[in-house]
């Protein structure tokens, strides 16, 4: 029996609030589970010094997680006077995650910024701010459409992202803390609407995990993932 009492296949609680911030162009506070993510997409009229002349434009993103967002306070990363290892990894993770289903020469050369704060953390939480991202990036793009910027078909698909592990011997899909901290297996995947592999990160804790193993994983991923893919739709419906 997982910690929380739910099936191998079950994920946990998922919600996608869109328009939450009322400066930004979008916006989406994401929930998976006690995992609490805020989204923000910012359009800026630039683009990196590299790609100026090129026609093209580009999405990044930044993440970071509040003081209290963990059991206990951690010191702001700002304060310490760099990004820790992991903070670069997963906004580097969440930035690649948004390009692939983005077209970058429709934007023209502008930048869309997309900005996620994890407010409270349960495990999970780049994959529940890549599933957030896309819902604030698919905003600021409609809020540039309607302004004659862009067109909509500028993002091509959905991108979604989703935690698996083997727990006791038992793949299962989307890891809270209890789960993570002491699973054998841990992994995360990152998948388009259209079920295209985007990235894969899996790691065993243990002992080392079999091809069947991680089909299985793969598996499980697809259904949690074609689950965020439909919730997604229906909240930009």
């Amino acid at each position: 029996m997982r910690p929380s009492e739910r099936q191998p296949n079950e994920m946990r609680r998922v919600s996608l609030e869109r328009r939450c911030s009322r400066h930004a162009e979008g916006s989406c506070f994401v929930k998976f589970g006690d995992t609490h993510v805020l989204c923000t997409a910012s359009l800026e009229d630039r683009v990196p010094p590299w790609l100026r002349g090129g026609g093209r434009g580009w999405v990044t993103a930044e993440y970071g997680m509040l003081p209290r967002s963990t059991t206990e306070r951690m010191r702001r990363e700002a304060a310490a006077g760099k990004q820790s290892g992991r903070t670069q990894e997963i906004q580097r993770l969440i930035g690649r995650s948004l390009r692939a289903v983005i077209d970058l020469e429709a934007l023209g050369e502008r930048q869309i910024s997309v900005d996620c704060d994890v407010i409270q953390a349960d495990g999970g939480t780049r994959t529940a701010a890549i599933t957030g991202a896309w819902v604030a990036l698919h905003d600021c793009v409609q809020w540039m459409a309607a302004r004659d910027m862009v067109q909509p078909t500028a993002i091509t698909d959905h991108i979604a992202a989703v935690s698996c592990g083997i727990y006791k011997d038992t793949p299962v899909l989307d890891l809270d803390y209890l789960e993570d901290s002491d699973a054998e297996t841990d992994a995360n995947f990152v998948m388009t609407g259209a079920g295209g592999l985007v990235e894969v990160q899996a790691t065993a804790e243990g002992k080392p995990f079999s091809e069947d193993e991680f089909a299985a994983l793969l598996a499980l991923a697809r259904h949690g993932i074609g689950e965020l893919v439909s919730m997604q739709k229906l909240t930009i419906a």
